[in-house]
This record gives C-alpha cells, sequence and structure tokens, in this order.
C-alpha cells in the first residue's frame, strides 16, 4: 500500500501543532537552541491573552514505512551516499511555549536514491534513528537530503515521544527550489526528475507548508531546522 492510500484510508485525528512565536521565541541559531521569552506575557498566560501565537495545524499520516524500536544515534547515514544533512528539531510545549527536555524524537525517510531500510525486502537500519532532546529542547540528527520515489514529494517521517506517549506524528518538507539544487548532484541527478512537487502532494496540501524545515547552506551540505509544539496531555 502506497502512502498516497495509506493517507486516504487513515485519517490521523489527534492533533500537533507548529509553533509561531515572533518576538518571544529566538529562532533556531548557531547553539541549535530554543528559548522563550521570560517577559511578562510568555506561557500559558500569553497563549490565552494571543502574545504568544501557537497555531495548531492537522498531523500528517505515519505512512507504512514506520519501524518501532529504533537505534538512539545521531549519525544515521550508515555510510550511505547523499549531500550531507544536519536536523536541527526542536520540541517545544504548546501550551507553556518553553522547550522539552528528554522528549524522544523518532525520524525516518528514504535514502538518496529513494530506498527506505527494513521494509519491502531492504535490509539494515539506514536512514531512521532516535535522539532525546537537550535542555533547550532540540535534538539533533545526521544525515543526508533525502531522495524521491514515485509519487510523493521530499519528506522525513516524524514522531515525537514523551513520558512513553507518541505526542506528535508528522512530515517534514523542503523548499523545492533547493531540492532542485541538491537533486542535480550526484547520486540524485542519476535517477531523473521527481514527478511530485509539493504543491500536488496529497499530504503536503493537508498540513504540509506548516511543516516545511528552514534550508540553509552549510559548506557542501546543509542545515534544516524546525520548531515543533506539541501536548503533552
Amino acid at each position: 500500500m502506497d502512502e498516497h492510500t495509506e493517507f486516504e484510508n487513515q485519517r490521523v485525528t489527534r492533533r500537533g501543532s507548529l509553533l509561531k512565536l515572533g518576538g518571544l521565541l529566538a529562532a533556531l541559531g548557531g547553539g541549535g537552541g530554543v528559548v522563550a521569552s521570560q517577559s511578562e506575557g510568555a506561557g500559558p498566560a500569553g497563549v490565552a491573552s494571543g502574545a504568544v501565537s501557537c497555531v495548531l495545524t492537522p498531523e500528517l499520516t505515519e505512512g507504512p514505512y514506520y519501524v518501532a524500536g529504533e537505534k538512539v544515534r545521531r549519525n544515521i547515514t550508515e555510510g550511505r551516499p547523499g549531500a550531507a544533512l544536519r536536523l536541527r528539531l526542536a520540541v517545544v510545549n504548546a501550551s507553556t511555549c518553553k522547550p522539552i527536555k528528554g522528549a524522544a524524537v523518532d525520524v525516518w525517510h528514504c535514502d538518496a536514491l529513494g530506498a527506505y531500510s527494513g521494509v519491502q525486502g531492504s535490509s539494515g537500519t539506514f536512514m531512521r534513528g532516535i535522539q532525546r532532546t537537550d535542555a533547550k529542547g532540540v535534538a539533533l540528527f545526521d544525515t543526508v537530503y533525502p531522495g524521491w520515489y514515485q509519487g510523493r514529494t521530499v519528506h522525513i517521517h516524524v514522531k515525537v515521544h514523551v513520558g512513553g506517549r507518541v505526542v506528535h506524528t508528522g512530515q517534514l518538507f523542503f523548499p523545492d527550489a533547493t531540492t532542485d539544487a541538491v537533486y542535480r548532484r550526484s547520486p540524485y541527478s542519476r535517477r531523473g526528475a521527481r514527478d511530485m512537487r509539493n504543491a500536488n502532494d496529497s499530504i503536503f496540501v493537508n498540513g504540509g507548508s506548516r511543516s516545511m524545515l528552514k534550508v540553509s547552506k552549510s559548506g557542501s551540505g546543509y542545515v534544516a531546522s524546525i520548531v515543533m509544539g506539541v501536548t503533552r496531555s
């Protein structure tokens, strides 16, 4: 069953959130941190008053390629080729707008040639892993820029676990212009043009614009960041 069919057959009703904090939340910077303002208006009262804006978005389907019990590790490439990608995934409490320390962030995605590990006869555990968030709520992964496979735009799957419970299931997306630039390089260029862009992807159109990674160049590779707001209760 492909992910389009999975999405059509299974609407995920639980909702998560991606946080927009304006001036009250610093952007992910060189230190990889998320710092909530301690000024008046922050926290639950600030959320209630509208001073802090936490925007809820629909969660996105898990898809058919999740494998439970992956390794806790930062580097998930297992030597697979591709453009280096540093993921900086921040987790904050959507009610208080404060970073969550110790959340388990679980990611998985296809390799540069569009293959997933551990499913459909594929061996290995490449492009899969779990990291705990630090005191600033940030989990770091070293991976490669994902490839593409038929019928889907480029994406990374993510789950967030807090206190042994899944509090967010989603997918993370990349700007098409950045993907176009990456795919002109080897090994991506060996596959030819991809068949799906963000605007036409059936899952992206149901919340992907709020799950867009902020991607910047870093040497010959890239850094991709996002802040994910979750509800703990």
